[in-house]
Formats: C-alpha cells, sequence, structure tokens
C-alpha cells in the first residue's frame, strides 16, 4: 500500500529540448512544445514525453556520470581531470557546493526531482482517457507502468544518496502557497514503503519481455520492475538503514524521526521474498547466467575468461536484466583499454588508460583455490611482492618465459578476465594470430611498449581494467574501433548474490551458499564449502552468519568489480569508514626493473568519516530557500 505521500514543484510550461537522439535509443524530448495539452495531443507527442522521462537516467557509463568507479577503492585516475566523482572518492565532499548533487541537478548531478516532475505531469496526463486519444488500451497501460517505474528509480537514486527524501508523488498545483512547495523529508522507512508500492504498481502493467527487439531494447520490463524492488528492499534491510544507533536522533523540525531505531529481521525476509520472486521471474522470461560461445580455435582458460568478460561487454546478452540502451558503453571502454598493438603505440587518445584498477581491487580476488589470498593457505602471501617467471603453463593468462610478481600467479579466472597487469596476455577477437596463443600482451615497465608514454593518459596504477572493454576493440594509428554496449544497470549475476545476501541474514546459510556455488561455477571455481574446506585457514568460515557474511561481500566485489556497485554496498553494509580510510596504491611504474617497479606505491591517503560521509550533504542554500528541510547528520 503506498503511504501518506509528499509533493513537489509544479512545472508552469515545458521546456524545449534538452536531449536530442533516436528513438530507440530512449532520449528524445518534445519538440518545443508550448504547452502541456499539446503534449499530450496524440501518441507520437506523447512518446515523446515517454521519452523525456527516459531521458534523466544517469551517465552510468562515463566516469564523469558513474560515482561508483572513481568514488570508492576500486578503479582510480592520473588527475588531470578532476571528476566530481573523484573528488568524492578523495574524500572533498561539501556542503556549500555539493558533488554529484542530484537533488538539484549539480556538480555532475542530474536534476531527479525534475525527472520525478515530468514523470508526473506524463502520469497524469496519460491517465486521462479523454488524452492522447489514438493510444490503445494495452500501450496505455504499458506506458503509465514504465514511468511509474521509472519515478521509482529516481526516488530510489535519491534515497540511496540522501536517505530521507521527499517524497513527490504530485505536482504542487499553480495556485499553492509558498509554504506549500516547503516539502518536509518522509522518514526512511515510508520512502521504502512508497518506492515499494509505486514498482508493485508498475510490474502489473509491463511486459516480461521486449519482443520488438529493433526499437524497444532498453525499456524496461517486469523482470526489471521485481529486481529494482528487490534492491530497493535489501539496501532497506541493510545496516544503514536498519537499526542504525548513528541515527537515532535524526529528526525533522517536528521532531519526527526520519530512521526508524530498532533492527528488524522482517526487512530482511522482505528482502528474501522479493529477490526470490525476481528471481523466478527472470527464469521464465529466459534471462541466464551468460555463457560465451565462438568457433575460434580457443584454449578452455581463455574460454572460461571470454564468459566472465563478455557476461558485460556483449551488448544485450542473456544476463541482462535491463541495459540502458541511451548510455552505451563508448567512452569508458576508451579509458580503460590500453595501447596492446605495437603497429598503433603511439595511440594514447583512442586507448586513454586513465581509468585503472587500484592494487586493493586486484587483491579482492581470490586465488586458483577460490578463497582470499590472505587464507590460502597454499599461496605464498608473505612473499606475494616477489617476482617468478612464467612457463608455458602460464601462457594463456601470463607471457611465457616473462618475470613478475608471485601476486599475479595462481589467481581466479575472474582477475585473468577483469585485470590486466605487466606480463598480462589480452585476448581480443583481433588476435595477431586468430588464436589465443601469440596474442596481444602488456609490458609495462619504464621503456617497455604499454609504459607511461604521456603527461595524461596512462595507467596510473600499472594495472587495466579488462572486463569493461569489448573483445572486438580495435586500435589503429590515429582512431579505433569498438562494440557499443548497453550499460548494465541490472543482471543476474548481482540478483543471485542479492539473494543469498538476504538468505543468510534470516539464518538460510545452506541455500545462500547454494547462490553463491551457481556464481562460482560460472567463473570456473569449486563451491564455497569445498574450497574453504580444503584450503583456508580458517576451515569452517562459512558457517557462522557472520563468516558467510565476510564470504558475500567478497564475493560481490569480484563479480561486480569495476560495475559501480561496490560504492554503493559499502554504504549499506557501514563498512565505508574502515574500508575507505585506507592507503590506494599501484604498482611504481616509473621504474625499468622488475625489482623497483613491484614495490606498492602510495596513490593518495582516504578520508571518509562516519557517519557524515555516509549520506549526501544538502547544498547550505536549499536549507535555506526550503526552511522545511533538515542537513543530513554531521554536515
Amino acid at each position: 500500500m503506498i503511504m501518506k505521500t509528499y509533493r513537489i514543484c509544479v512545472l508552469l510550461l515545458l521546456c524545449a529540448s534538452l536531449f536530442s537522439a533516436c528513438k530507440n535509443y530512449l532520449d528524445i524530448v518534445p519538440d518545443n512544445v508550448a504547452t502541456i495539452d499539446n503534449a499530450f495531443s496524440n501518441r507520437k507527442e506523447a512518446e515523446k514525453y515517454l521519452y523525456t522521462c527516459y531521458s534523466y537516467l544517469p551517465w552510468h557509463n562515463t566516469a564523469s556520470g558513474n560515482v561508483g568507479f572513481l568514488g570508492a577503492d576500486e578503479l582510480w585516475t592520473p588527475g588531470y581531470d578532476s571528476f566530481s566523482t573523484w573528488e568524492i572518492g578523495r574524500g572533498n565532499q561539501n556542503v556549500n557546493e555539493p558533488y554529484m548533487n542530484f537533488w538539484e541537478g549539480r556538480n555532475g548531478g542530474r536534476e531527479f526531482y525534475k525527472a520525478i516532475r515530468d514523470c508526473n505531469i506524463f502520469l497524469e496526463n496519460v491517465s486521462d482517457v479523454s488524452k492522447v486519444n489514438d493510444l490503445g488500451i494495452g500501450t496505455r497501460k504499458r506506458w503509465l507502468s514504465e514511468v511509474m517505474f521509472l519515478k521509482a528509480y529516481y526516488h530510489f537514486y535519491l534515497f540511496k544518496m540522501y536517505g530521507p527524501i521527499v517524497i513527490a508523488d504530485k505536482n504542487v498545483p499553480v495556485t499553492a502557497s509558498a509554504d506549500a512547495v516547503k516539502q518536509k523529508r518522509a522518514p526512511v522507512d515510508e520512502v521504502v514503503s512508497y518506492i515499494a508500492g509505486l514498482l508493485d504498481s508498475a510490474a502489473a502493467g509491463l511486459p516480461e519481455v521486449v519482443t520488438d527487439r529493433t526499437t524497444e531494447l532498453g525499456r524496461v520490463t517486469k523482470p526489471a520492475a521485481l529486481t529494482l524492488k528487490a534492491k530497493v528492499l535489501l539496501t532497506a534491510a541493510s545496516p544503514l538503514f536498519n537499526g542504525n544507533p548513528d541515527y537515532v536522533n535524526f529528526k525533522d523540525k517536528d521532531g519526527v524521526q526520519l530512521f526508524y531505531p530498532q533492527y528488524s529481521e522482517e526487512k530482511w525476509q522482505s528482502a528474501v521474498q522479493a529477490c526470490k520472486e525476481a528471481i523466478d521471474l527472470c527464469t521464465r522470461a529466459g534471462i541466464r547466467l551468460y555463457e560465451f560461445s565462438t568457433f575460434f580455435k580457443l584454449s578452455d582458460t581463455t574460454k572460461q575468461q571470454m564468459t566472465i568478460r563478455n557476461s558485460i561487454g556483449e551488448k544485450w546478452n542473456q544476463e541482462l536484466i535491463w541495459g540502458l540502451s541511451a548510455r552505451a558503453a563508448n567512452e569508458i571502454q576508451v579509458d580503460c583499454m590500453a595501447r596492446i598493438d605495437p603497429a598503433n603505440l603511439a595511440n594514447m587518445w583512442s586507448a586513454r588508460e586513465r581509468i585503472t584498477p587500484t592494487l586493493q581491487a586486484a587483491g579482492f580476488f581470490y586465488t586458483d583455490k577460490g578463497v582470499p589470498i590472505n587464507e590460502d593457505r597454499t599461496w605464498k602471501y608473505a612473499t606475494r611482492y616477489s617476482l617468478r617467471t612464467a612457463v608455458s603453463a602460464d601462457r594463456f593468462n601470463i607471457i611465457d618465459g616473462y618475470e613478475t610478481a608471485e601476486f599475479n600467479f595462481n589467481r581466479e579466472p575472474r582477475y585473468y578476465a577483469d585485470i590486466a597487469f605487466d606480463g598480462a596476455v589480452w585476448y581480443m577477437e583481433n588476435s595477431r594470430s586468430s588464436t589465443d596463443v601469440d596474442t596481444w600482451t602488456v609490458r609495462a615497465k619504464k621503456g617497455q611498449p604499454q609504459s607511461q608514454l604521456g603527461a595524461y593518459n596512462y595507467s596510473v596504477t600499472g594495472l587495466w581494467a579488462k572486463k569493461l572493454v569489448n573483445w572486438k576493440f580495435v586500435l589503429r594509428e590515429s582512431s579505433h574501433s569498438l562494440e557499443q554496449y548497453p550499460w548494465p544497470e541490472m543482471r543476474l549475476g548481482d540478483l543471485y548474490l542479492m539473494y543469498a545476501e538476504a538468505l543468510n541474514e534470516v539464518g538460510r546459510g545452506d541455500d545462500a551458499i547454494e547462490w553463491l556455488d551457481l556464481i562460482r561455477a560460472r567463473a570456473g571455481l569449486a563451491g564455497v564449502k569445498e574450497s574453504w574446506t580444503n584450503y583456508s585457514v580458517n576451515r569452517n568460515k562459512f558457517s557462522t552468519k557472520q563468516g558467510l557474511r565476510s564470504i558475500i561481500q567478497q564475493e560481490r566485489s569480484i563479480e561486480l568489480a569495476f560495475e559501480g556497485q561496490r560504492f554503493w554496498d559499502l554504504r549499506r553494509w557501514k563498512t565505508a569508514d574502515v574500508v575507505l580510510n585506507q592507503s590506494i596504491q599501484g604498482w611504481t611504474i616509473s621504474q625499468e626493473g622488475a625489482v623497483g617497479y613491484y614495490r606498492p606505491r602510495l596513490l593518495y591517503s582516504q578520508r571518509f568519516i562516519a557517519p557524515r560521509d555516509y549520506l549526501w550533504p544538502l547544498r547550505q542554500d536549499e536549507l535555506i530557500v526550503n526552511t522545511n528541510l533538515v542537513q543530513n547528520p554531521g554536515w
């Protein structure tokens, strides 16, 4: 049931076009429509307004638009281009001009309350059957459901950032008083209930699959609605929002408590149910974990890597629940690509190498025994920075005969699929040998082909995010070609891990492990129980809720690496104040010799202040304009 809601500012006139793009990229706005009535005079104009509601989706396909890329500890940049997202990762958030301000649409953020306002205009007008007379009943129902979904998505995004938010259920009428426009923030539980209710309503009118794949890919479906609901309820059940003692005294100006102070296991039970319903529907809709297939003659090792890499990079693959067609991964591929073609080593503008993994991120990944590197009894953690020479058996992961760090040996398949390093093999479709033998490689020490070339575009860490680069990327002398893929806003692997997490929190650890093992099997690893029992110094770690929670959290950090999820996970788990107060490190890329190169180098000492940095601040001027708002704790 949708609870009592709040309302926000009215749109007096429809703005002129702010964006333009082709229809199938869902980025169309009405063409200089003078009045709202004209915007809903016929199907064609109403459809443009539908795409307007989609056009506000965040630019998750770029380092400047996805705070998850540079806002945590996974990826880093040389720093010549000061991204607002990176400023958050560096601990420089502020109240005067907050970075990535989605409340107002400032300083890198999108104007989400304007997005919601446009959604409300659409819902009000298309719900009126006397308008858009040439719109069929079925199409009308679907369009309304799509916009309800988008309205829920924008509210949820704001909720993740700010916690208690203003619920914008209806637009305030033109005749409203000045005081009526000054809306209050709603308590978090009320916000969650409202968003979940919207998604229930949306799901009822959405198709299970997109049937017109020529023009409608990227439009939301029922599996997307149920997956988003699962994510909403999982977030609400997590420690940041569930019994958080830091916010016991967080109240509005009327004394209303904005965070419910008591922990509730029922919230986890709701998340379990929502995840299961979403998974069942995805199964019925044909959504499944991705598996790579090809006619090329490749080793099993490379095929395994391609299954992992292409679960992200193959466009519209079977694992995708919702891909953002208007947010195609183009720029991020260029930012992550290395200059691996020896014939085009000078082209550092088509392979910019400026968004690169940190040593911390490389350390997330398991050993080949499927356990953390600091737990594996057979892996040399204490001497991980010492040198070792690769042999023929390593040739599909590391250059045969190449000297590199022990750190890069005997790691799990996702390590070699997701990350390139000095000595790494990087298979691409245009492999110079047409196979994975004698294919592209990375040699990154000073003076070598992939070492720092200029002052701006280079890997500051000595690592590369292979995962985000489609295997059809081709580097040329002064240009490049690539296959764009829709940004994977939701995929099945994430949903399985969400379900495992929720199951563990309600005491169903064995059930949780079954879903973890599906992800691990796809990654070429043995199951949790087998791996920990046989190889971990903590053999029974999986047998307790706390131990399995740690396993699940690391599994998410590995499986979803470089997808922007860890940033939000660290916050909802309330572990960011520990994890993001450490040093960002990379290899010493200025060194010619292996001994000097493989010394970890300090790049930055992160700063995260708790509880302040768990939520975004409202801009100080916004509090002056709307005196009913209260600031988030610590700001």
